[in-house]
């Protein structure tokens, strides 16, 4: 029997904010030890064929560790050791934050998936940036940039910009050269969280080409934009006008939702937050379609990957890599590894001679 089936009810006694920190210093215990290695000798599946070339980056299988799960950049080594192909760090602002007040997340076991209200709770670009710039990964890292809830939006080009900065140059006091590559292998503008007050107004277009523009100009590269699940299309569509007007390298679909399936059962369905996981699978596989038939950028898919046929239906739909969290959640530590193998079974099934042949292939 896994070792994460007898230890998930005890976690699961636990409130959600609390059992994550506990699997956080448990894998921290173990980064830089000899159990890493063994750790990744034993989930990490290595194929030539789950290789992915995307903006700048060699991923060595398309399964990564979406925004969330590693605020502060203190276990990217240990996470790859579990099999990811890239963890995303972050959401990283320019201000040290405590986040929106607990309880803040929350499990709906019955539905598979979590909702929460975190508020971009982390330690601030200064030290994530220390952080990023003594780090050794195995993986490619990438860093998802956030505003400060005190900084109002018609400063948010500067905040986004101090960030950026913090985190590419290794903190405040590192020396690095202004065109060091420094502490992330690609950066990710997030406007689309639902938990910072009025932070999704920032997608609109002039806004969103004002903020990418703004990085661009600082250097910012390989740089990513992650969207909002509640965007009407032709709001996307004006956001998609940006990435290629900019030459973008690439587009994350998607963030959490605010909207609620009707059929949801678990009793915190009623909380407010972003929504993730298996309820809203089908309509993250649908935005990584409408994403992709629009754009040449390469899509990370996000929303519901749980097991290898969520994977592989986003890949199919036009996602270069996927990325998840609530699937760690529910499935344990040997999700990357359970994906991968499965994701080489259905493409030797289908004809596919590697990952990066299947991608759009139901476009």
């Amino acid at each position: 029997m896994p070792l994460y089936d007898l230890a998930k009810p005890l976690l699961f006694r636990l409130d959600a904010e609390t059992a994550h920190r506990t699997v956080h210093e448990l894998l921290a215990a173990v980064q830089d030890t000899p159990l890493e290695g063994l750790l990744a000798d034993h989930y990490t599946v290595v194929d030539s064929r789950l290789r992915v070339e995307a903006f700048d980056n060699t991923f060595l299988n398309p399964v990564g560790v979406a925004a969330g799960f590693d605020k502060n950049a203190e276990i990217p080594p240990a996470l790859a050791a579990l099999g990811f192909g890239h963890i995303e760090v972050g959401g990283v602002t320019a201000e040290p934050q405590a986040g929106n007040p607990r309880p803040r997340m929350f499990r709906l076991p019955e539905d598979r998936a979590l909702i929460n209200r975190m508020g971009f709770n982390n330690d601030g670009a200064d030290l994530v940036g220390e952080r990023l710039a003594g780090l050794d990964c195995r993986v490619p890292v990438g860093v998802n940039l956030g505003k400060s809830k005190s900084t109002p939006n018609d400063e948010a080009e500067d905040d986004y910009l101090y960030t950026f900065e913090r985190v590419r140059e290794g903190g405040p006091a590192s020396g690095a050269s202004p065109d060091a590559s420094g502490g992330g292998d690609y950066f990710v503008v997030n406007v689309s969280s639902p938990n910072t007050p009025d932070l999704r107004e920032l997608q609109q277009r002039d806004r969103l080409e004002s903020i990418l523009g703004t990085l661009q100009d600082a250097g910012a590269a390989p740089l990513l934009v992650k969207l909002s699940p509640d965007l009407p299309d032709p709001a996307v569509e004006d956001a998609l006008e940006v990435v290629e007007e900019l030459e973008l390298d690439g587009v994350i679909a998607t963030n959490t939702t605010t909207s609620r399936p009707a059929d949801l059962r678990g009793a915190a369905a009623d909380e407010e937050g972003g929504l993730s996981g298996a309820p809203i699978e089908e309509e993250a596989t649908s935005m990584v379609r409408f994403v992709a038939e629009r754009t040449d950028a390469p899509v990370v898919g996000v929303g519901g990957v749980s097991d290898a046929r969520s994977a592989y239906e986003k890949i199919r739909a036009g996602a270069s890599l996927v990325q998840l969290y609530t699937g760690l959640v529910y499935e344990g530590p040997g999700i990357a590894k359970r994906i991968n193998e499965g994701l080489l079974e259905l493409l030797e099934r289908d004809g596919f001679d590697s990952v990066t042949e299947a991608v759009g292939a139901d476009l």
